[in-house]
Order: structure tokens, then sequence, then C-alpha cells
């Protein structure tokens, strides 16, 4: 699945008149880039949902033929943020585990290796880390499940006690994850206990860690880039073919 329904309003002023998903980098959209990333790594099925400019992706996605079934999570009822969007596309994503991928993420990221690992490691949920720079990193364990989350910002925790550990390592997120069939349960389950339509996916992730496996797998040769503000987007040129 492929996130692409945010307002994107760190991308003021395409963000005006376009959706974040189609944006260029170097005259490619970015979802274009996105999608033929997953077709290049073995996804022949692809969910993309869609709230912000929805009309100008449709059109966008109904103008090519990438030679693989690409279906649409309509949001333009309501936003549904990271985590309510993937509720909301549920009986879409069938052959579950699936992969998550937000549309403004560059990377060279190896993900049909990603989706290995989650299978042969038996993860709920299996999140792409890296030790790049971050403003907030994700806690795990020697044994790599999830403990929490830190700002780094202002040193905030969640949970707000940090893990007394001295084998807790601090990773920074990709954006990039997969989750199982017992994940989704676990997340239409949190949905409904919480009584939340719309919420991020990390809300779900630091509430459940205890209950079903979360856990990572760090790269430490990722590359990536967030080109979700001006300033991002300006590098995008940078990461050639041969990077990605």
């Amino acid at each position: 699945m492929i996130l692409a329904a945010g307002l994107g309003t760190r991308l003021k002023p395409w963000t005006l008149e376009h959706p974040k998903a189609l944006v260029p980098v170097d005259g490619i959209p970015m979802l274009e880039r996105v999608i033929l990333k997953l077709k290049s790594q073995g996804f022949d099925e692809i969910v993309v949902n869609v709230h912000h400019f929805a009309g100008q992706i449709t059109d966008f996605l109904d103008s090519k033929d990438f030679g693989i079934k690409i279906s649409i999570s309509d949001e333009r009822g309501g936003l549904l943020d990271t985590g309510g969007g993937l509720v909301h596309a549920r009986h879409l994503l069938e052959g579950e585990p699936f992969l998550v991928h937000n549309v403004d993420i560059l990377s060279n990221a190896d993900l049909s290796a990603l989706m290995h690992f989650h299978e042969s490691e038996g993860n709920d949920v299996t999140l792409l880390t890296s030790d790049r720079k971050s403003s907030r990193k994700l806690l795990f364990d020697e044994d790599g499940s999830l403990k929490g989350w830190h700002n780094l910002a202002d040193d905030e925790y969640r949970p707000a006690v940090p893990v007394d550990s001295d084998n807790v390592t601090e990773e920074a997120f990709s954006g990039i994850y997969i989750i199982g069939k017992r994940g989704m349960e676990e997340l239409g389950a949190y949905g409904c206990e919480t009584g939340r339509d719309s919420f991020p996916v990390m809300d779900f992730f630091l509430a459940c860690m205890k209950k079903i496996k979360i856990r990572r797998k760090c790269s430490a040769d990722l590359r990536l880039l967030d080109i979700g503000k001006p300033e991002t987007l300006v590098l995008a040129s940078q990461f050639t073919a041969d990077d990605l």
C-alpha cells in the first residue's frame, strides 16, 4: 500500500493546487517513482489511498499502464491518517502480509528482502530502520523488539518513562514497514477500542508493542530521503537511478 492521501502542507505552494503524491522529482511524479520501485522488486498488486486532490491522482493512474493491478482506497469523505487509512483499505489488502510505503520517501531499500525477513522471523509487524540522523527515534531492545519512541528535540519519550536498559538502541524509522494478518487484526481492534477512525499508525505500534510482535530490520547501508519538504525536495535530484 502506498500512503498518498496526505495534505502535504510542508510542500506549499505546490500542494495548494496539486497532491503531494504528484510532486515531480527530475520530471517524474513521486507516486510513479514509488510504483516503479515496488514493481521492480516483485510487488504486482498495489493499493493507493487518496484524499487531497484525489481526482488528480486517479486521473494520473488512469493515464498510465504500469502492467500491475492498482486499486484506490478513497478517503475523500475524510482524511484518516496512516493508521485509519490502513483500516479503511483493509478490504483491498488481500494476501497479507503486505508492505506499506509512504509516497514521499526515496530510498535504496531492498523491499523484497524486507518481506522475506518479515516472513522468516514470524513478525506481526516489521519496521525498516537505520542509524541515520533524525529528530525522532524508535527504541528497540537487543532482540529488535519495539520498546518506545523518543523525540530528541524536546526529550519526550513514549511511554513516558524511558526503557532502563543498556541494550536499548535508538534508530530512525523509514516510513516503510510490513504488516501481517495478526497485525491487521489488532490494528482494526485498536481503532474500535479507541473509537478513532483517524489516527497515526505509530500510536497503534506504541500502544500494542507488548501485545504483538513488532520488530525492526535495521539497514546499515540504507540511503533515504523524505521529500516532504522543500529543502529536501531540492536534494532529491542527487538520488540517481543507480542509487535507488
